[in-house]
Formats: structure tokens, sequence, C-alpha cells
């Protein structure tokens, strides 16, 4: 009795060791591996700033993305254990911060670590609009943040630093054709009138030269997940429906009863509707994603001239 209760304990205490070593290594959709040589481990927020790390490292970093589904809402996201003990592990962390994504400062303080490096968005950002944290939408945002996420691979890894430096190149070469295609906008449609239903899309209308007609109050009222005045909503509503707007442009991450309205209206008017997201589609680049919703707002833009 006494050999069989050591067997069983003996038993248990395999299988939690295989859990706990399990538990370290997974990850849905990727892998944390810690203490590789030359091997930088990254964690991010989310899974563009994941993306565009990847493309930095050009293979010499592990990246994981916490939210790498394109459905869930960063504003609402609850960290998990798994999600904790990754960033406990990473040399390297992405946030956005602006409180866009507090859960991840909470897992920062429940891990303090000297040796980690923690590139916060916001603090880089050199352009940033009052209450709008959506910062990765600002081209000029990105090449930023690239910049400082390059300086942190560096310095975790500085015998690789030429590459980096080359990649870091390449990515800002990437930008490019997004720029020009903002520039292309701005020199056909500025000052077009057009409709947003959160503060999402401001980073790019404004440089586009694009004005935007739905109240400030609104948008920012839709992207904090509150409910906008009867005042600023009907503002929005006549403005689809007298047709003052060429487009709306519709956060399809943020819809609530009043955003699918606008939506509804907009069609009925044959206003054309361009839906953005908040975060990344799966299996795209960061580069893609923002060029695939440009050109369909451009076409957009042309099919109401």
């Amino acid at each position: 009795m006494k050999n069989k209760l050591l067997i069983s304990i003996i038993g248990i205490i395999v299988i939690i060791g295989i859990g706990a070593v399990l538990y370290k290594t997974s990850k849905t959709g990727s892998t944390m591996q810690t203490n590789q040589p030359g091997v930088v481990t990254v964690v991010a927020a989310e899974n563009f700033y994941g993306d565009i790390a990847k493309q930095l490292a050009g293979g010499k970093a592990q990246v994981v993305s916490i939210i790498s589904d394109p459905n869930t809402d960063p504003h609402e996201y609850e960290s998990t254990v798994k999600d904790a003990q990754e960033v406990s592990d990473a040399q390297v962390v992405i946030k956005n911060g602006d409180e866009y994504d507090t859960w991840m400062d909470k897992l920062l303080s429940a891990s303090p670590n000297n040796n980690r490096i923690v590139v916060n968005a916001a603090d880089i950002a050199p352009r940033k609009l009052e209450d709008n944290p959506h910062l990765w939408y600002g081209v000029d945002n990105v090449q930023a943040i690239a910049a400082s996420i390059t300086n942190a691979l560096k310095k975790q890894d500085p015998a690789d630093s030429a590459s980096y430096d080359s990649n870091l190149q390449t990515f800002d070469n990437s930008l490019q054709p997004l720029i020009q295609k903002m520039n292309d906008i701005k020199s056909k449609y500025n000052g077009t009138p057009v409709a947003l239903t959160e503060t999402i899309g401001l980073y790019q209308t404004q440089p586009m030269g694009l004005n935007v007609l739905t109240p400030l109050a609104f948008e920012r009222a839709i992207a904090e997940g509150n409910d906008p005045s009867a005042d600023d909503v009907a503002k929005a509503n006549d403005q689809i429906t007298n047709k003052q707007v060429k487009v709306l442009i519709y956060n399809s991450q943020t819809v609530t009863p009043v955003t699918t309205n606008l939506q509804n209206e907009a069609k009925q008017n044959n206003i054309p509707v361009v839906p953005v997201t908040e975060t990344m589609p799966r299996n795209v680049h960061y580069q893609n994603w923002m060029m695939d919703q440009l050109t369909a707002l451009q076409n957009a833009l042309q099919s109401t001239k």
C-alpha cells in the first residue's frame, strides 16, 4: 500500500513538472522560448506592434503578441496567467500606453525586472491627438516607434546591431508607399467632407486634408464605449441623411446601435462605407493592413465624383 502511494505521489510530481514546462513554453499561435543565446524575447501588447517587431528583428527575436485575435477589443481585454508569465520572461515589452492597454501596466508591475526594456508608444509618438490613443494609425508615429523598438533590440543583442539597423531601414522604406498613397488622396480630395464613427480615423484624415464633420464629442464617446449625447447623435444622423458627407469611415470593431444606424442610413443614401479595424487582421503585415484600408477609402472617394 505504501509503495502504491509512493508511486502515485511520484507520478503526480512528474505530471506537474511536465505541465509547468508546457505552460511556460505554450501560447496560442506562437511559442515563447526563453534563454536562447542570440534570441531576444519580445512581448507586444497588440499584434500590429508584434508584427513590426518581427520585421525589425528579422528572425533574431521570439515575438509574442498578446492580442492577436482581430475580434478582441483591446480596451476590454483581461490578461491571463500565461500573459503574466510571458511578460515576466520578456527582455523587451511593447505597449501602446495612453490608457489604451492598462492591463499591460498591471502585468509589468507584477514582475519587476531591471533588465527588461519597455517600449511605450505613447512616450515616443511625435504626433499625439488629444484623447485619442490610436497612435499606430499615424505613419509618422510608427516610424518613431519602430526606431525605438530597434534601439531596444540592439541594447539586448548588441552583436547584431548592424542587422537591426539594416532591418529598420528596410522597414522605413516599406512605409513610403503608405505616405505616397496618403499624399495622393490629399492632392485629389483635400477638403472633402467625411464622417467617422469614432476617433481612430483622425490620425489619417487630418494629414490627408479630409474634412470630418462628425461631432468630435460623438467620436470620443463611441471610442470610449459611452453613449453620445442626443444632440450629437442627431447631428451625425442629419449629416448622413442630408448627404452632407461623401464617405462614412466605420470602425467595425466598435459597433453600437448608434453606429449601426449610421451605417444603415449611409447605405440607404448611397454613401460609401469604409470599414477600419483597431487590431490587425490575421496573416498580414502592418503595411498591407494600412494600404488595404487606404485603397478602400481612395476608391470610395473616387466613386463619389
